[in-house]
């Protein structure tokens, strides 16, 4: 539901070099309930607007003295922090020009300067309500936009907005003639852990997981969860040897220290898989990834294989317990 307008204060300001307007104008402004700021120029109505308090509605007299109106409204909407703001322009008569600017949407009403003075307060409350109807639209639209992009448990990209972005990350890299990693791993044995510790605490690890992971990765690197304990690193301009380096520090900054929830230290381990773009469809380099997943688990815990490569030997898995935090470590 959107707010209503006279659930809250408005400060509207009052733009006019009229005294008479003025007179009758500010009176019901008042006794609706409103706070009216009066200003008696274009550069002291500027000036207002776009100062630290803008105010929620500006009534612009078409006759203000300082510049042409035109020149007030261009530099309103050009404004950033205030280019939503809604302006109704008191106007002597309706011109072709006023017309124009309704449409364009550089002018939310006009008011004629003869208009009952009663009447005013009704078509301010009109635009207030769809000035905040627009606004709570925007809105859910924004969010609607992330709720279909990004995984709503971790934040990071689902796998339809993932494999999106790596077919543009593709297009750059064939034409740029550059490389791109894709890292795929997986957390072992993470059903043990749903059995153990309930689903609450697990989303909370997962949750853990993709913001350790994100602190290791460039701004320009992509980060996706495209399954229940999956995670999916793109890594533009990432040779074969870097997506190495990279996955040798999430094995030991991400998972190699434990994990605090639900009052207990966890110790949890990864499977990696990695596979290189060379600028091929991302459906392939991406099933190549997987590949290479399935080889890293065969291999045991905390493997890391890259397909392509000659396999790997699966190092020792990092001490599960230790002797010198004082953490009791849970590990499966």
């Amino acid at each position: 539901m959107f707010q209503d307008a006279t659930a809250y204060t408005p400060k509207i300001l009052l733009a006019s070099p009229d005294p008479i307007l003025l007179a009758a104008i500010e009176p019901v402004l008042l006794a609706a309930g409103n706070c009216v700021d009066i200003v008696l120029s274009a550069q002291a109505a500027l000036a207002f607007v776009m100062g630290p308090h803008p105010p929620a509605l500006a009534l612009l007299d078409a006759n203000l003295p300082g510049m042409p109106i035109s020149q007030v409204l261009a530099a309103v909407r050009a404004h950033s922090e205030v280019e939503n703001l809604p302006v109704v322009l008191i106007a002597d008569s309706v011109i072709q020009e006023w017309i124009d600017r309704l449409a364009e949407g550089t002018l939310d009403d006009l008011i004629l300067r003869s208009a009952d003075p009663a009447y005013w307060q009704v078509r301010l409350d009109l635009v207030l309500r769809s000035h905040l109807l627009a606004h709570e639209l925007e809105s859910l639209r924004e969010s609607s936009v992330r709720n279909a992009q990004f995984d709503r448990l971790t934040g990071v990209y689902n796998r339809e907005t993932m494999l999106a972005m790596l077919f543009r990350e593709t297009d750059r890299v064939q034409r740029m003639n550059s490389a791109m990693s894709l890292v795929l791993f997986d957390i072992d044995d993470f059903g043990h852990w749903n059995s153990r510790l309930g689903v609450d605490a697990c989303d909370e690890l997962l949750c853990q997981v993709a913001n350790r992971t994100g602190a290791l990765l460039r701004s320009y690197d992509l980060l996706g969860r495209p399954g229940m304990d999956e995670f999916l690193i793109a890594l533009p301009a990432c040779s074969t040897a870097n997506a190495m380096t990279l996955t040798e520090r999430l094995r030991a900054e991400v998972f190699a220290l434990p994990f605090r929830v639900a009052g207990e230290s966890i110790r949890l381990s990864a499977c990696f898989g990695i596979a290189v773009s060379r600028g091929r469809s991302p459906v392939i380099v991406l099933r190549e990834a997987e590949t290479s997943l399935e080889w890293a688990k065969a291999a045991g815990p905390e493997a890391i294989q890259c397909f392509g490569c000659q396999p790997q030997d699966s190092p020792s898995p990092v001490t599960f317990l230790s002797s010198t935090s004082g953490d009791e470590l849970l590990a499966w």
